[in-house]
């Protein structure tokens, strides 16, 4: 948001370790949001105030669909109580209110979402059902795509639903037109069809370290990236188990050729099983694979981590949070469109 002209004014971030990350990389650019106490640490205390929260124009989160299970029993906004989503409702519905009583306190003009793929379906459709009516019952127009960094640049195969939301009478648009990718000029590509082929074209060697860089860093930090035989060993038992029962679990091995690797979790840090990078050299010596560096996690993510992004905690919080962050590129463009269509 920053990058296409956006002030952050609050934000809230629950995870000690993250809180790190942000204020070590944030107090540069936005240091008011922590010097004037809105740099939240609970978004669901009873201590916060929603009416003290500053005036915006765009709200952004992300929030577990998990709590939702069996959501849509009752109608109105009790449907949405015990999860995230009602703080995120709440806090839109007290500008509503303040904005009654004081036409000076702004009603936020758009609402920029995002969960899991699978958001969608959760719970028969019910999830998605109450989150859509509830916005509609604000007085906001929902639209929502399923966005994969793949066709942003990074190489990276990530499936995420974004919902953008406007306020109808604020924002006099029927509709927003989501970008499905860039491609090599760097030009939006609207057209879902045309994605997978006209598409930025990355390999996963473009965030990879040189060899060079990596064993040097490993000598810094004295420590190996290259997992165990032992490991190893059981991630092949692992998998052989797993396909004799017809199941598709196991590891997956990626190398600079390979056009983009499997979605990073937050459980990354634990063994790296789905995105392992062989090792193997031409003389046909056989070497266990390794996990990817953070830095090279942080490039899968589109982070700026080789101009200014930095990494203050230890390899397994980084892991953790570029598992748990949205892709960087994607949410720009988002940025971007969501500010040309609808501001």
């Amino acid at each position: 948001m920053h990058e296409v002209g956006g002030k952050c004014v609050f934000a809230s971030e629950i995870d000690k370790f993250a809180r790190l990350t942000y204020e070590h990389n944030f107090r540069k650019i936005s240091s008011g949001i922590f010097d004037s106490g809105n740099f939240n640490q609970d978004i669901t205390s009873p201590d916060l105030d929603y009416s003290k929260i500053p005036d915006f124009d765009i709200l952004c989160a992300g929030f577990p669909c998990q709590p939702f299970s069996h959501a849509g029993l009752k109608r109105g906004f009790d449907d949405t109580r015990g999860t995230l989503f009602f703080n995120i409702k709440e806090i839109v519905k007290r500008k509503i209110e303040g904005n009654k009583l004081d036409k000076k306190i702004l009603i936020p003009k758009v609402l920029l979402l995002e969960n899991v793929k699978g958001f969608k379906n959760h719970d028969k459709g019910n999830t998605f059902k109450v989150v859509k009516r509830t916005l509609n019952d604000l007085g906001y127009e929902v639209a929502s795509e399923v966005l994969n960094s793949k066709h942003f640049g990074v190489p990276q195969n990530r499936e995420r639903i974004f919902i953008v939301a406007w306020f109808i009478d604020s924002v006099k648009k029927n509709s927003f037109k989501f970008p499905f990718g860039i491609n090599e000029r760097y030009e939006v590509i609207y057209d879902k069809n045309l994605r997978d082929k006209e598409a930025i074209k990355v390999k996963v060697g473009d965030i990879l370290l040189k060899n060079s860089e990596l064993k040097k860093l490993e000598k810094t930090e004295k420590k190996s990236y290259t997992i165990s035989e032992k490991l190893w060993n059981g991630h092949k038992r692992r998998r052989l188990e797993h396909a004799e029962k017809g199941n598709g679990f196991g590891y997956s091995l990626f190398n600079r050729n390979s056009l983009y690797t499997s979605t990073i979790s937050a459980r990354y840090y634990k063994d790296g099983s789905e995105i392992l990078i062989d090792q193997n050299d031409k003389k046909g010596k056989l070497y266990p694979p390794r996990k990817l560096h953070p830095i090279e996690a942080a490039r899968l993510q589109g982070y700026p981590i080789d101009s200014w992004y930095e990494i203050p905690v230890s390899s397994n919080q980084a892991y953790k949070q570029f598992g748990n962050s949205v892709t960087i590129p994607v949410v720009k463009i988002l940025a971007q469109e969501i500010k040309k269509q609808l501001l």
